[in-house]
Order: structure tokens, then C-alpha cells, then sequence
């Protein structure tokens, strides 16, 4: 039938072989079987469509043949079986059965299923027996870039060591992205630095991986704030996404500087400053951060007499003792600032301390009595006598100036202001003045500092005869307190001159150190100054009876001067300042510090006993009177003796040494006390609560609230960290641990928190 459906015949009839025949035409119809099964042109085919197609959307047309005629060559069209690359969900296509389109029933998701293999069958509608063929088709679904890359977190904070190698990784970014094809989902990360100058990092565009590109320095950069962005790779550049994070990366501190002097070496000091007086303040400076930028001072050498004393932590130096220049006038420190990093960094520095002069010297004569002889009726400008002192200041305070002071006979003398040589201004008498003693004085130029020479003048004159005293040595005592000019001894010689070579002239040799005179003509001895005990105790000097002989030998006879002790010294303590400590909570009785006074006095004007004056009302403290030690007498509080905060509370005493003459003398010193703190107080907060109330839409890394809690401890003691306890499991805030400032690290979200209790704890 599909060769031939019709067949014509034509029949002719002959009879024998007459000519004469018939015909007539037969019409044959091959009546058609089902024989043909319908026929695809392709046995499979492949569509590729994109999954932006809406339902409905034909796209694709079967077609089939079938070479039998009729309802045996009419083919209807069916889904025999669907196969998707993700799932089994069957509701995406549908197929026209008498047409063969294939449609859409479902929107397409290319990330849900990217694949389907359908098996469309073709059957005739003769079903006796039917005729039915197959033809696979291979859909692939075309992805659209309808994602964009994202990364797990906002905000991220990453701390890493300076001075580590270039290249070294600090953190691996992963993006993820959800479309399905390679470029679609292929990202690409790309750096940007949020404040302006030279990006020290560098990402890895495929892999994510943030490493250093440039040598790190905390002192130069503390932190870097970054954008790391993740890019699709989609074909089309429009069509591309991307997402972004902060990167904030904390660049943490190595001990890599050594600190660095910024103080000057050289200093100056007067000679006459109190016992810890500042001198210097050292300074030196470390950039590092922490323990590895706290620098501490100390002394390496040339302080070995302990003159001065150092602060380690302040750098302040202050002298340990009293200074003075005439002995010391430069001493020259290693002083070393030494950080607290590991291992710890330090520098040195050579400081010199020049002790500058004061003045506050006495010149002093090389002698104290000058002796000499003068021809009498000699012209005047006759040289006498050359008389030096010396002064130990330094500069304009060392220069001095002579003169004769007022006296008997000065008038007859002239001296040179400069060089202290004494000549005479007139024509000598001995007959008119045998001897004559003044007092030649050396005046400092810079003040009114002083001294005097006795200057004993002999005026020769020619005699046979030596006077003689009655005795040879003569021993007296005298009160301390006599007053200035009173006679102590009338002495007398003998001469057996007559006339004006029988008058006996007196006059003290040796050294009295200016303490007496005597009368030429009388011989009273009288004193010339003050007396002081415990200056001098004892004079032993000649005194000389003479006349005008310039050949005999004058006579003389030894004069002790015993000093009688008078109570006129008060009692001095070694210091009038005195620094103590003493730990609070320390038992009874506990020693804290010995001060001790001396007295030049002697005997029991000179025994000093020690009692507490002032500042001890409440009976806080005891004092050995006899010894001087100063003890606890009740246990001590820091935090009840303290009136704000500080790192200890002090007593100022007020002590007491008076010594057992009559009247008794004392003086005063003053002590303080320091009682160091002991950590026996718990931290408390301003409030037991803090209530807070925010707004869900603030942004991540806002200032929350900040607590704060008091110690009534000092210095380390009171020094407060704080930490979250309880209540942030998530993470949504975070707690400074220094300042006590909350920050927020996470959304809030109302609707999923109404509130949240933290428990803060103060350490």
C-alpha cells in the first residue's frame, strides 16, 4: 500500500484469434494495514534553553512519520519518561499530542535542575496492533547570573605580629556564590585600602588568600582598615555581582625599638640644695606599645657614694645627700632606660651633674696669729708683714679683698687691698708703742664673708734686760658663755730696765685662734670673741712680756685656757626631713624608721631625749625616747588614712629631741610616713545595674554603654579590668576590657531578642 495504493488493470477478452476483442478496466485499492511504525527524524536530539523562559514558552517541536494512511498514519505524541539531573519533580514539560510541541509547565532553576533527558514516544492510533517508535531528547538548561557572590561575615578583625616576613598569610577569604555555571560562580577577590598611602597587603584574586606585601611596622601603622571584594565572573561585565566585607587588621606590637634618651645629659645643680631636691628628670622614649614601650631607669655607674637617688619608673634624680663642691664638683652617671618587653631592649646615656658653686666658704688666713718686728724711726711705707688667706669657692666667690680693721695703733698701718702686704703709714715710737696688735681682715668681693688675723707688730728697740713674769704657766677656766672683752687673767712682768727700756709690752704668740688678746701695757688677757666648747675645748698659748731690747730674748709663759660647758647647743637631728613606709595591716609595735640627734654639748647637756610633738593625736605611733625608734602603736588602714586616691596614705610627725641641760634646748624634725597599700579592697561598681535600652537598627561596632567600677586601693591594686561572664553566648556585644566600653559586634533583631542580660565582672 505505502508503494502502491491503487492498482488499474486493464482486461481484454479474445476469442481465438479472431481480431476482434473486448476490454474493460479493473481499479484495484490496496487497502492499507498497519504495517509502519511512525518515524523520527533523529533518533535523539539536544535543546538548550534558557531557564529566564516562563512557563508556556513551546521550545521544542517533535515530528514523526508514519507511512501508513489513515488513523494508521495518524501519530499522537506522549512523555513516556522524564529524567532530571537534580530531582525527580516530572511537572516541567508538556508535549502537544497531535502537534508535538513541547512546552514549559514550570519555571525552571537552573541551581534546582540543570539537566533533563526526555523519552518522547510516538504512537499511531490503530490499535490492532499499534506502531509506536522513541526518540530521547537531551534538555540542557543555560544558567543566568542571577546570584550574587557573598561571604559568611560583615565585619571581620584579624591581628597580626609586625615584622613578619613579607608573604607571610594573615587570613583566607571564601566567598560562595550560588549560580551554577563556572563563570557565573567563579569569583574573583580584589583589595581596597579605606584611608589613603600604600596598601602593605596583597589578595590573591582566585584563592582568597590576604598575605603582606610590604614589611609591617606597629609604629608606623597600627591598623589597616581593608574592603575585600568578591566578583562573579559572568561573561557579559554588566551582568556581573559582587559582594564586600571590612577588614579591619590590627597590627600587634614586638619589642623592636630600644628606648631612646630625649633628656639632656648635662645638668646643673646648686651645692647648698636640701636632701631630695630634684636635680634631673630623665626621659627616654620607646615607641613600642605596652610593656614592650615601659621604660625604667636605672644607674649603672658613678653613683657609687649614693650622692643622688633615681626613680626607676619616674627618672626623677634627687640628691641623697648634702652636696658639696669644695669636695665634688662633677659627677658623671652611665645611666641606662631599660623597656619591660622579652627579650627587654635598653639604651645608655653618659649624664654629667655639674655642682655649681655657692657662697658659702670662709676665707681662711693661712695663719691666724702674724708675728713680726719693726725698726722704730723708721720711714714711713717701712714693709711689715705679708698676710694670705684662702678661700675654697670657685670664681668672683673666691676673691678677696684685705684690710686693717679699727684698732689700737691701725692707723700707723696701711695694707694693700690686693696682695695683703702691710707697710707702715708713719714714723714708729717705741717708746710711744712698743707693741702693737691688730687685726688684719680678708673680705670676700661676691659678700660679706669674712675673717680676721691677729697681727702682732713688735717695735725693736734696743735694751739689756728680758722681763720676767712670776710664774711660768698659768692654767684658768673660763665659761663658754663669757661674754665678748671680758678679762679672764691679769698677768705681770718684771723688767729691770729703768726708764722707757724697763717698760714691759705683752703679747700672746702662738695661735688663739682669735679668741683672746691681751693688753699690751697691763697684761690683762681678755677674750676677743665668742667662746664655743664644743668649737675648741681647750687654748694653749704663750703670752710674751718685752721690751725695747734687740738683743735679749724676750720672756714668756704658757697660757691654758680651760672652756667650762655651757648648755647652748640645741639638739640637731641628722636630718630635718625624714621619708619612711610601712605596709597597712602590720602587727603592733612594728619598727618603721630610727632618726637620731646629736648635741655638742657635753655631760647631760648633751643627752638628747626624743618625744613625738605633733601629728600623732590619735596615738597612732610610739617613740623609743631614748633610742628614737618609731613603731606602730595601732594597726594601720590605707584606705582609712587615705583622703583621695593615691598610691598610699602618709602621717606627717612632728619629733621632738630636747636634751637634759638647764634650760633645756630641742629643735624639731618632721617625718613622713607613707602607709602602702595592701590589696585587701574588691572592686565595686557605680551601679549595681545598668539598664539600657537600643534601637534594632543601629549599626554593628556602635558605643553601647560603658560600666565602671572603683577600688579603694592605689596604684595596681586598683587598677580594673572587665570581662563578660554570661549572657553574650552569641556574641552580640563586645567588652572593652580596659575603658569597660560595650560595643556591638552582631545585628540585633527584635523580633528574634527582646533583651538581653549580661553579667559584667570587675577584676
Amino acid at each position: 500500500h505505502e508503494t502502491q495504493s491503487i492498482v488499474v488493470l486493464t482486461i481484454q477478452s479474445q476469442l481465438g484469434n479472431s481480431p476482434v476483442y473486448s476490454s474493460t478496466q479493473v481499479n484495484i485499492s490496496v487497502i492499507d494495514i498497519n504495517d509502519n511504525a511512525p518515524v523520527f527524524l533523529t533518533q535523539s536530539d539536544t535543546v538548550i534553553i534558557s531557564h529566564t523562559q516562563p512557563p508556556g514558552t513551546a521550545v521544542y517541536i517533535a515530528h514523526a512519520e508514519d507511512k501508513d494512511s489513515g488513523l494508521n498514519g495518524a501519530v499522537k505524541y506522549s512523555i513516556a519518561s522524564k529524567h532530571i539531573a537534580k530531582d525527580d519533580d516530572d511537572v516541567h514539560f508538556e508535549i502537544d499530542s497531535l502537534t508535538g510541541d513541547l512546552f514549559l509547565s514550570k519555571e525552571l532553576d537552573y541551581e534546582t535542575a540543570s539537566h533533563f533527558l526526555l523519552q518522547v514516544i510516538i504512537k499511531d492510533y490503530n490499535n490492532n496492533p499499534p506502531q509506536n517508535n522513541t526518540v530521547f531528547l537531551s534538555i540542557d538548561i543555560e544558567d543566568q547570573n542571577d546570584h550574587s557572590p557573598y561571604f559568611q561575615d560583615d565585619f571581620v578583625v584579624i591581628g597580626i605580629e609586625e615584622n613578619v616576613p613579607v608573604g607571610t598569610l594573615v587570613y583566607t577569604f571564601n566567598a560562595k556564590d550560588g549560580d551554577g555555571s563556572f563563570l557565573n560562580s567563579k569569583i574573583q577577590y580584589s583589595l581596597e585600602m579605606s584611608n589613603m598611602g600604600e596598601n602593605p597587603f596583597f589578595i590573591h584574586p582566585w584563592y582568597g588568600t590576604l598575605t603582606t606585601a610590604f614589611p609591617l611596622d606597629r609604629e608606623v601603622t597600627r591598623s589597616v582598615i581593608l574592603t575585600v571584594s568578591a566578583a562573579d565572573q559572568a561573561i557579559n561585565r554588566t551582568d556581573r555581582r559582587l559582594d564586600s566585607l571590612a577588614v579591619k587588621i590590627v597590627i600587634l606590637d614586638i619589642n623592636d625599638n630600644s628606648p631612646s634618651f630625649t633628656s639632656s645629659p648635662l645638668s646643673y645643680v646648686m651645692e647648698d640644695v636640701e636632701v631630695g631636691f630634684l636635680v634631673h628628670r630623665i626621659i627616654a622614649k620607646d615607641p613600642d606599645e605596652g610593656r614592650n614601650g615601659q621604660v625604667t631607669y636605672h644607674i649603672l655607674s658613678g653613683n657609687e657614694n649614693k650622692a643622688f637617688v633615681l626613680d626607676k619608673i619616674t627618672g626623677l634624680l634627687t640628691t641623697a645627700q648634702l652636696l658639696d663642691r669644695e669636695i665634688q664638683e662633677r659627677y658623671s652617671f652611665t645611666v641606662m632606660a631599660l623597656d619591660d618587653g622579652s627579650p627587654a631592649l635598653s639604651a645608655t646615656q653618659v649624664l654629667t651633674i655639674i655642682v655649681l658653686d655657692v657662697n658659702d666658704e670662709t676665707p681662711i688666713f693661712l695663719h691666724q696669729l702674724y708675728e713680726t718686728a719693726v725698726h722704730e724711726n723708721r720711714d714711713p711705707g717701712e714693709f711689715v708683714i705679708k698676710v694670705e688667706a684662702v678661700d675654697r669657692d670657685a670664681g668672683l666667690n673666691s676673691l678677696l679683698r684685705y684690710e686693717v680693721l679699727p684698732g689700737t695703733g691701725y692707723e700707723k698701718f696701711k695694707m694693700n687691698s690686693d696682695s695683703g702686704e702691710l707697710v707702715t703709714t708713719a714714723s714708729l715710737d717705741r717708746e710711744t708703742q712698743e707693741v702693737f696688735s691688730i687685726k688684719g681682715s680678708s673680705v670676700k668681693s661676691a659678700c660679706k664673708i669674712s675673717s680676721t688675723a691677729q697681727l702682732t707688730l713688735t717695735v725693736l728697740d734696743e735694751n739689756d734686760h728680758s722681763p720676767l713674769f712670776a710664774k711660768t704657766q698659768y692654767q684658768i677656766s673660763v665659761r663658754e658663755d663669757l661674754e665678748e672683752g671680758s678679762a679672764i687673767l691679769d698677768l705681770f712682768a718684771s723688767d729691770k730696765d729703768d726708764g722707757l727700756n724697763g717698760e714691759v709690752m705683752y703679747s700672746l704668740i702662738d695661735d688663739t685662734f682669735g679668741a683672746f688678746a691681751i693688753d699690751s701695757v697691763t697684761g690683762s688677757i681678755v677674750t676677743t670673741k665668742a667662746l664655743d666648747r664644743e668649737t675648741k675645748s681647750q687654748y694653749t698659748f704663750r703670752a710674751v712680756a718685752s721690751d725695747c731690747s734687740t738683743h735679749l730674748p724676750r720672756s714668756s709663759t704658757v697660757m691654758t685656757v680651760l672652756i667650762e660647758d655651757v648648755n647652748d647647743n640645741v639638739p640637731k637631728f641628722e636630718q630635718s626631713y625624714y621619708k619612711a613606709s610601712v605596709w597597712e595591716g602590720q602587727s603592733l609595735k612594728t619598727d618603721i624608721v630610727q632618726v637620731f640627734a646629736t648635741d655638742l654639748d657635753s655631760g647631760l647637756n648633751g643627752e638628747a631625749e626624743y618625744s613625738i610633738l605633733s601629728g600623732n593625736e590619735n596615738a597612732t605611733f610610739l617613740i623609743d625616747s631614748a633610742r628614737g625608734i618609731l613603731a606602730t602603736n595601732t594597726v594601720l588602714d590605707h584606705e582609712n588614712t587615705s583622703s583621695y586616691r593615691e598610691m598610699a596614705s602618709s602621717h606627717r610627725l612632728v619629733l621632738l629631741a630636747s636634751d637634759h641641760g638647764t634650760p633645756s634646748l630641742n629643735s624639731t624634725a618632721t617625718v613622713l610616713i607613707t602607709v602602702l597599700d595592701v590589696n585587701d579592697n574588691p572592686p565595686v561598681f557605680s551601679s549595681p545595674e545598668y539598664r539600657i535600652h537600643v534601637k534594632e537598627s543601629i549599626p554593628v561596632g556602635s558605643h553601647i554603654t560603658e560600666v565602671s567600677a572603683n577600688d579603694c586601693d592605689a596604684g595596681t591594686n586598683a587598677e580594673i579590668t572587665y570581662a563578660i561572664i554570661s549572657g553574650n553566648d552569641r556574641g552580640h556585644f563586645h567588652l572593652d576590657g580596659k575603658t569597660g566600653s560595650v560595643d556591638l559586634m552582631k545585628t540585633l533583631d527584635y523580633e528574634d531578642t527582646m533583651k538581653f542580660t549580661l553579667i559584667i565582672q570587675a577584676t
